[in-house]
């Protein structure tokens, strides 16, 4: 039985080695919240990409603004009675020459402007909400990260005082004043707590994937977030943040801008029902009644079959449907602001002053009830009860933390702008 248990001892203990190894064989990037958003912002591919949409949208609004170009076309003799090419000489010869231009008329170019101008406006409002979301995806990973690290700490502790416990019990079961049974219940206890610390190595090494793809950071970097925990007091007004939330959150603008464009294609589409006018001038030297003939033109289609009725009603059905989908998203957009601003009052409330001197008693508990231990004036079964009792609660504690940090992370993604600064 005390072969198994210092096999499977060993094992974990030999993952652990490997987890350190890991981290030994890499550069440590320290780096605090603040610097590592700056980072973000220059360097995330995902970002660098967007922004060329919105330049291709802004290229389009150029194109909008220009005219249509004038048409010009001619029709001449390749050859005369005499088999001459392109003789026009001596009054011979046959060329006509056409000029003309489209001129849009019930205000289309402006309109068409204006529809390129609103996509300008939804690709920004995507880039945002893209930033929106990469930007609450780096806090989430980053507090992670920290609390996971933290959480390291905790076991590294609780497995060096375990160590120390199993080395000093296995001394005193051999001079014959332990038994059996508490050595093997020690190194259950022990490779229980190694165990734990590989399966939290192995999320901090999913989470450190995430935030070098986040920061387009070296692969063989470990990012070390640096935090400093503060649980600052703030008072909140989910009404004021709500509207607020309105002006801020992309997905909301991208489709109130999308509503904006439906509108004005709409009023396009009935503007395509009135006839565009072309203006031109044709010059024809033999074949009208008078020769060097130059002529005016004005040709315009009549709207007696094709009115753009079709077009105009698919543009209406859009409009109506598009402000449904506008008003979803500011029910919704309302209920994420209250619901985060509630969440994180919550949050708040658990980390109190008085709590966290309680959690700072406790450390000193935890020091004292070791040397009780040390000095048999407590027993083994309630030393490991405390020794479970001690991990939970700073477990209990850093969740809490990081609980916090995710409703801090919720509420400025609520918003869509950082209504309580993180970390």
């Amino acid at each position: 039985m005390i072969t198994r248990y210092i096999r499977i001892a060993l094992i974990a203990a030999l993952l652990i080695s490997v987890a350190r190894g890991a981290h030994a064989q890499t550069d440590t990037l320290k780096i605090t919240f603040k610097d590592a958003e700056k980072a973000f912002l220059d360097k995330n591919l995902n970002l660098l990409a967007q922004k060329y949409n919105v330049d291709a949208a802004q290229a389009l609004v150029k194109q909008a603004k220009l005219w249509d170009n004038p048409v010009l076309s001619t029709d001449q003799n390749i050859t005369d009675a005499n088999k001459k090419y392109f003789d026009h000489s001596a009054g011979n010869g046959q060329v006509f020459v056409q000029l003309s231009q489209l001129i849009k008329t019930a205000g289309k170019r402006g309109k068409q402007i204006q529809i390129a101008q609103d996509g300008v406006q939804i690709q920004q409002a995507q880039f945002n909400d893209l930033l929106r979301n990469l930007h609450y995806n780096l806090l989430l990973d980053f507090s992670q990260v920290a609390n996971l690290m933290d959480q390291r700490k905790v076991y590294q502790t609780e497995i060096a005082s375990a160590t120390n416990m199993v080395n000093a019990i296995e001394k005193s079961y051999q001079a014959g004043n332990n038994s059996l049974k508490d050595v093997i219940r020690l190194k259950a206890l022990n490779f229980g707590l190694q165990n734990d610390l590989v399966e939290i190595d192995r999320q901090i090494n999913d989470l450190q994937s995430e935030l070098k793809t986040l920061l387009t950071a070296n692969e063989t970097q470990f990012i070390s977030p640096q935090i400093t925990f503060n649980n600052t007091d703030t008072t909140l007004n989910a009404a004021t943040l709500a509207e607020q939330a309105k002006t801020f959150r992309g997905d909301y603008l991208s489709n109130k801008y999308l509503y904006d464009q439906n509108v004005h294609n709409l009023a396009l589409q009935k503007a395509m029902a009135v006839p565009d006018i072309t203006i031109g001038s044709t010059y024809d030297q033999h074949s009208s009644y008078a020769n060097n003939y130059v002529g005016l033109e004005i040709s315009l289609p009549l709207p007696i079959f094709n009115r753009n009725q079709g077009n105009i009603k698919n543009a209406k059905l859009a409009a109506q449907s598009q402000e449904y989908t506008v008003q979803g998203n500011e029910l919704q957009l309302k209920n994420e602001v209250y619901s985060a601003v509630n969440q994180y009052k919550l949050s708040q409330q658990l980390l109190s002053t008085n709590e966290t001197d309680f959690y700072n008693k406790y450390d000193q508990l935890y020091n004292s009830m070791q040397k009780s231990f040390q000095q048999k004036q407590v027993g083994l079964q309630e030393f490991i009860d405390f020794f479970d009792s001690y991990r939970e609660t700073k477990l209990k504690i850093l969740q809490q933390q990081l609980n916090l940090q995710k409703a801090i992370a919720d509420l400025n993604f609520a918003v869509g702008t950082t209504v309580v600064t993180p970390l």
